[in-house]
Parts: structure tokens; C-alpha cells; sequence
């Protein structure tokens, strides 16, 4: 009888505790909601759209050299190592670091916390998207914290040693395969955004209507751009792993090389760069105008 009487109690202790572990999860969940809606983390989160912005117009300007025939890195690794190299570079790399975390963490947030209220087809949709945002910016941290630390690591050949490694993995050429197609469909699905215009819905559009056509074309030649330079990056990492090539699977650097040396391929590679710029001065506009 006394031993029953123990494990009675344990059971309406346990019973207890299961109501209280819910309220402290609950009190947490909240606390973390505020603290990722707070001023001071929106204003850094707004950042690291104008982050990006830069980013994209230092690819976009590489572009151009390399349609002229000059010589770059026309990725995110090549624009981070230019940064580092202007006037207070380790400042500049830390600061745009710290403004992508922000980024990042804001965008993880909208992943967990929001779109609750919609249709579940529409919230997982919302909620994935946030969550591969949260992943880019997170990578665009994790860049500029390597090149500020003093990483100088040639990114044609890291994306091509990853390629071989997941080559040998079990059932990597099949990743590897879904995983370009899904940089390419994205590719698509940018230019789409862009030629729809979508954009301006995320948008706080200024009153003037020269300043609304301006941020409306650069809106959509950036997102044309920057779905033509994915859907390039894709593209050859599906040839390089169908051709078990993994030297061809060279990025958006790659990409944007091989774009070149088509028939007036000059010519579209300097309209691409041209269209990153637009791009880039895209997302510092978005930096101020964005419906967070």
C-alpha cells in the first residue's frame, strides 16, 4: 500500500508539472516572439536587405568588367572579399555580418511565429519561404565572418570539392540533381516575380510617382537578373552532375562565365550585371520601404 501511494502521488505530480511545462514553453515562445518584433532588431533586420543590396551590386559590377573582358569573382564570396578590401574593412565586415544575423534571425521568426492565420497550404508555403530566407542570410554571414577572420578560400574549387563529396555519397547524385533543379525553378519563379511586378506588394511605396516607377523598374530588371543567374547556377550543377563533371559545378561565378562565352554572350552577361545592379539598388530602397 505505501509503495502505491508513492507512485500515486508521482502520477498527480506528474500530472501537475505537464500543465506548468506548458505555460513556462508558452511564456518562452512569447518572450522570444516580442523580443524578435522589438524596434532595435527591425531597424538591423532592414540592414541587411541594404547588405544584400550592396553584395549584388558589386556582382552586378563584376559582371560587366568580365563582359568587357577584364577579370573577378562575380559571386557573393568574390563582392565580400572587395569589401574587405576598401577603407575600414574589418568594420565594414562586421558590421554587414551583424546586420545579416539580424536578417536572418527576423526571417527565422517569420518562419516559427507567423502565418499561423492562414490556410495551411498558404502558412507552409510562407513559412518555408521565411526559413530558406533565414538560410541565405545566414550564409551571407557566415561569408563575411570567414573573410573577416582572414579566409580567403577559392570558391569555384569549394563548390566543386562539395560536389564530388556528395557524388560519393549515397544517393547524392539524386540530392545533388534536386538540388540544382531547385536553384533553376527559383530562377524562374524571380523572373516571374519580377515581370509580375509581385514585389510591390511587400513594399511601402513612396507617395511620388517618378520615385514609384524608378523603384518599379529597378525591381523588376533585378529580379529578372537575379532569376537568370540562378537559373544558370542550376543549370550546371545539374550538367555537372549528370556529366559526373564536378569541375562544371562552379556557382554563380561559373555560371555567369559560361554565360559568356555563348554566341553574344557579352552581350547578355553585361545585361545580367547590369540587371544585379538594378538589383542591389533594389534591396536598399527595399532596406527602408519593406513591410516587415
Amino acid at each position: 500500500m505505501h509503495g502505491w501511494r508513492r507512485h500515486d502521488g508521482a502520477s498527480r505530480a506528474g500530472r501537475r508539472e505537464g500543465p506548468i511545462i506548458k505555460k513556462e514553453l508558452k511564456d518562452a515562445a512569447e518572450v522570444a516572439e516580442d523580443v524578435t518584433n522589438s524596434k532595435p532588431l527591425e531597424y538591423a533586420a532592414r540592414a541587411g536587405f541594404a547588405v544584400s543590396g550592396v553584395l549584388h551590386f558589386l556582382i552586378g559590377l563584376v559582371a560587366i568588367r568580365l563582359a568587357m573582358g577584364g577579370q573577378g569573382q562575380a559571386d557573393v564570396s568574390g563582392a565580400v572579399e572587395q569589401l574587405a578590401k576598401q577603407p575600414a574593412g574589418p568594420a565594414l565586415l562586421w558590421s554587414a555580418f551583424a546586420a545579416c544575423v539580424a536578417l536572418a534571425i527576423w526571417q527565422t521568426s517569420d518562419a516559427v511565429f507567423d502565418f499561423n492565420h492562414l490556410p495551411t497550404k498558404d502558412k507552409v508555403g510562407k513559412k518555408l519561404k521565411a526559413a530558406l530566407q533565414a538560410v541565405v542570410y545566414a550564409g551571407f554571414g557566415l561569408t563575411l565572418a570567414s573573410v573577416a577572420l582572414g579566409a580567403h578560400a577559392d570558391h569555384r574549387r569549394s563548390t566543386s570539392d562539395l560536389t564530388v563529396q556528395l557524388m560519393k555519397a549515397p544517393g547524392g547524385v539524386l540530392l545533388l540533381i534536386v538540388i540544382g533543379a531547385a536553384i533553376a525553378i527559383t530562377g524562374v519563379v524571380y523572373a516571374i516575380r519580377g515581370f509580375r511586378k509581385s514585389f510591390l506588394k511587400y513594399l511601402r511605396l513612396p507617395a511620388n510617382e517618378h520615385t514609384r516607377s524608378a523603384v518599379t523598374v529597378a525591381g523588376v530588371a533585378g529580379y529578372a537578373a537575379k532569376g537568370v543567374a540562378l537559373l544558370l547556377t542550376g543549370l550546371l550543377i545539374v550538367i555537372a552532375t549528370v556529366k559526373a563533371n564536378p569541375a562544371e559545378s562552379t556557382g554563380l561565378d561559373g555560371g555567369l562565365k559560361a554565360l559568356r562565352e555563348q554566341p553574344l554572350g557579352m552581350y547578355m552577361l553585361a545585361a545580367v550585371g547590369a540587371g544585379l545592379i538594378c538589383y542591389g539598388i533594389f534591396l536598399a530602397v527595399r532596406a527602408r520601404l519593406a513591410r516587415m
